[in-house]
């Protein structure tokens, strides 16, 4: 895979408060993958800032999963440097250069362009809010990804609303993201799916697209897991070919078994049974004809939960799955009754997070998230 690097970095002072700004692309620049301000220091030079935007670039690309990446800064010092024209005689460079070096290595094939300054400008204005964020004090890392807060979203590791503060956690959380699989034909029909295995529609091919730039822009994922069916998978995959990581399946995150009313609307199913279908509206201890009740689904999917914290631990896992076993994981986060499966609403490809923490609190960071899908 292809990606685009844009980077640029700038001092205050040279040497002075310093950032880097980084612009990472699909191959035909039609999509912002991520966006990069990083704090570089107090006492840094421009072309040290420069290499930091590099590096970050780099760094974003191979996580990416990129195997081609074309580099293009304004800085025609890292760009011949890169690129083997020029010498390198200042210790710290040498020491950025090779750590670039070592990151292209590891993609593949990258190449370095020179470019205008004028032709830079995203970069070098994620640059300025890293110089800024120097001069207000923060410290030498990442900044945020230069959005507005609508366009980052929620971040993922919340170090300013850390719930230990109020709810006595001692450990770092199992950080679960859910998010459910892109339209499908029977769910624009609005027919219920459970086991049925349709693939996603082409809106929701895009919807799992745009998950997918979602997340990725955010980065911060360890795992992906999914539920075994065709419109969990595609949507998962969605994501994982962004991150460059695999999905892993998990047989209980499936939807549940609707029995003989899988494919009927709201009305057929009332009108088939109308007296077991009001007393199944209400009783999350009652099961459609051939079928699975919601108190089934809700013990599957605490298992499931109950496995991915012991196995990934203090980690971001992207579950993707469906309404009923991601409504399960918001009722045990939240300590809720049945009675929460008929008073939350999740859209296609929405996205929630809830917080398991090893020493028993939880906390509950998003529900139903879609704003990604309107951009």
């Amino acid at each position: 895979m292809k990606l685009i690097v844009e980077a640029d970095g700038g001092s205050r002072g040279n040497p002075g408060i310093a950032g880097s700004g980084t612009v990472v692309l699909n191959a035909d620049k039609t999509r912002t993958l991520r966006e990069i301000a990083y704090v570089v220091g107090t006492r840094a030079s421009n072309n040290v800032a420069e290499y930091r935007g590099l590096i970050e670039g780099l760094k974003a690309a191979r996580d990416l999963g990129a195997t081609e990446v074309d580099v293009f800064m304004d800085s025609k010092l890292v760009v011949e440097q890169m690129s083997g024209r020029w010498k390198i005689k200042h210790p710290d460079m040498k020491q950025l250069a090779g750590e670039a070096a070592a990151l292209a290595s590891a993609i593949g094939g990258v190449s370095y362009t020179w470019i205008p300054r004028e032709k830079n400008k995203r970069a070098d204005a994620l640059s300025n809010v890293a110089m800024d964020a120097a001069a207000a004090g923060k410290p030498v890392g990442p900044v945020d990804d230069g959005g507005s807060a609508a366009e980052r979203g929620p971040d993922l590791k919340c170090p300013a609303t850390r719930p230990s503060n109020w709810n006595g956690a001692t450990s770092e959380p199992t950080r679960l993201l859910l998010l459910r699989h892109g339209q499908t034909p029977m769910s624009a029909a609005r027919q219920y799916s459970g086991i049925s295995n349709p693939d996603l529609s082409a809106l929701g091919r895009d919807q799992a697209e745009a998950a997918a730039d979602f997340l990725a822009r955010r980065g911060g994922i360890d795992a992906i897991v999914s539920s075994p069916l065709n419109r969990t998978r595609q949507t998962a995959q969605s994501v994982a070919t962004r991150l460059g990581l695999e999905v892993e399946i998990m047989e209980d995150l499936i939807e549940t078994d609707f029995g003989r009313w899988d494919g009927l609307t709201f009305a057929e199913a009332h009108e088939s049974d109308p007296d077991l279908h009001t007393v199944w509206l209400s009783d999350s201890a009652v099961a459609p004809p051939e079928g699975e009740t919601l108190q089934q689904v809700h013990r599957r999917a605490k298992k499931a939960r109950e496995q991915l914290q012991a196995r990934y631990g203090a980690a971001n896992v992207l579950v993707v799955s469906h309404v009923t076993p991601i409504k399960s994981i918001l009722r045990q986060a939240l300590d809720a009754g049945p009675s929460l499966f008929k008073k939350v609403h999740l859209d296609l490809a929405s996205l929630s997070i809830a917080e398991f923490y090893a020493d028993g609190p939880t906390c509950v960071r998003l529900v139903n998230d879609t704003s990604y899908l309107d951009a």
